[in-house]
């Protein structure tokens, strides 16, 4: 009675043994990707809990320069949280080469109704300029729901759209205009591809921020203790903006600061330091992390190293 209960009991053991040893090839396929940062693509995100948003690198890189262009402008917070909104309705904050009828770019603008060509709109920075453009002109907008002054602006078929993305544009220019201090994280990847180019980012700076925020260039460690030597720092010069008052300054430090990690992906940029938090792309994380040389490192600059 007794033996021919022993294929059986092997059989269940070889099949336990099978699915413990696929179990832990499961793991350690995970426990890798997790080390490597290799499992999934590049990812952004701001806020926390049931107040976060997640977005993509391309989306980071479009919303920092619509964010950009209101602040260089002197428009408040509220005026890029109402361009976000819009752009995330109309887009999904990517540049659409194809749209409505001649719909194009980030905010769905026609170049039948006076936008500007379609190469123009195809342009972030024209495209968002225009749009603030349109905002300006829109008496009280800053009391509005941000539903009416998006509409005023976009004339939408469908004006009661832009209304459920308030949340999200509102923690996203929240970290973009620096209110929030290290508010916006990302991963990027910089073992392969072009080396960062600092021309390029300086042509960005500028062209983002003014004159003023042009860098100089040095080579070696921005002071986190962990860069390559020989890798392009670009040292970022923090101006007093969004006018006097106790802050302002470090606000638009932290404006900066988190502009490039938004632009990292693009840009090549492989970490940033301001003040006493630095944000490195091989980080599997992609947050921002104490600085070991404190507030110091930083100082009155924003610190942005370029890969390899």
């Amino acid at each position: 009675m007794s033996q021919p209960s022993r294929p059986v009991r092997r059989g269940l053991l070889a099949r336990s043994a099978a699915s413990l040893a696929a179990l832990l090839g499961v793991a350690s396929y995970l426990t890798f990707h997790q080390l490597t940062g290799s499992m999934g693509t590049p990812r952004c995100s701001v806020g926390s809990g049931d107040q976060r948003y997640e977005f993509t690198p391309e989306q980071a890189s479009n919303a920092a320069t619509i964010s950009a262009v209101g602040t260089s402008r002197g428009l408040p917070e509220r005026a890029v949280t109402i361009a976000l909104a819009t752009a995330l309705q109309e887009s999904g904050l990517r540049n659409l080469d194809h749209g409505d009828r001649d719909s194009l770019g980030l905010f769905q603008q026609r170049p039948s109704q006076g936008w500007g060509t379609p190469a123009q709109i195809m342009d972030p920075f024209h495209a968002a300029g225009r749009f603030y453009e349109g905002l300006e002109e829109v008496p009280g907008y800053s009391r509005m729901p941000l539903t009416a002054a998006a509409q005023k602006v976009q004339r939408s078929g469908f004006p009661q759209a832009y209304a459920k993305h308030e949340p999200d544009a509102a923690l996203l220019a929240a970290a973009l205009t620096g209110r929030t201090p290290a508010g916006l994280s990302c991963t990027a990847s910089t073992a392969e591809g072009r080396p960062g180019e600092p021309e390029r980012v300086r042509t960005e700076l500028v062209r983002a921020f003014g004159r003023e925020a042009a860098p100089t260039v040095a080579t070696g460690r921005p002071g986190t203790g962990r860069s390559a030597p020989g890798s392009p720092v670009l040292v970022v010069p923090v101006r007093q903006a969004g006018g006097p008052g106790a802050g302002a300054a470090e606000r638009h430090g932290w404006e900066l600061a988190q502009w490039a990690v938004a632009r990292a992906d693009d840009l090549r940029v492989a970490e940033v330091s301001y003040r006493d938090r630095v944000w490195r792309a091989d980080d599997h994380g992609g947050g921002w992390s104490r600085n070991p040389g404190g507030p110091a490192a930083g100082g009155d600059a924003v610190r942005v190293r370029l890969a390899r």
